[in-house]
């Protein structure tokens, strides 16, 4: 009827915190984890304090393990980008060595022809004195 009396708790039964049966949910990393320890947990809520602790021991087993396998996964990649500029470093080090080599050539050819033409005027020069004195 539209006007029934509000529900009055019974005296000496407890109101229940929780919705009950509501379902616990676990993932299947979880769930290996529980089996592998020999624990089951029952499939409602609520769990009592020691299942809490087992949930919350193995909640915190599963977050460990993904922050070791992002920080492997994290060095990995830090490790392959130190060997590619490693690489690339060696690469154009072996570049600059070649150019270098290459201009050292280059610049002791210069130097010899530049030898060769002082000597040369120095020559002439020495020609031409010689004619002026005479």
């Amino acid at each position: 009827s539209p006007h029934s009396p509000p529900c009055v708790p019974t005296p000496g039964v407890p109101v229940p915190t929780h919705p009950i049966s509501q379902q616990l949910q676990l993932t299947e990393e979880e769930k290996r984890l529980l089996a592998q320890e020999g624990v089951t947990l029952p499939h409602t809520l609520p769990l009592t304090q020691a299942e809490e602790r087992i949930l919350k021991k193995v909640r915190r087993k599963i977050r460990n393990k993904q922050s070791a396998q992002d920080s492997r996964r994290r060095r990995k990649e830090y490790l392959d980008g130190l060997e590619s500029r490693a690489a690339a470093c060696s690469a154009q080090n072996q570049e600059l060595r070649k150019k270098v080599q290459e201009l050292e050539q280059r610049n002791g050819s210069l130097l010899r022809q530049l030898q060769a033409l002082i000597k040369q005027t120095s020559n002439k020069a020495a020609q031409t004195g010689t004619c002026v004195l005479v």
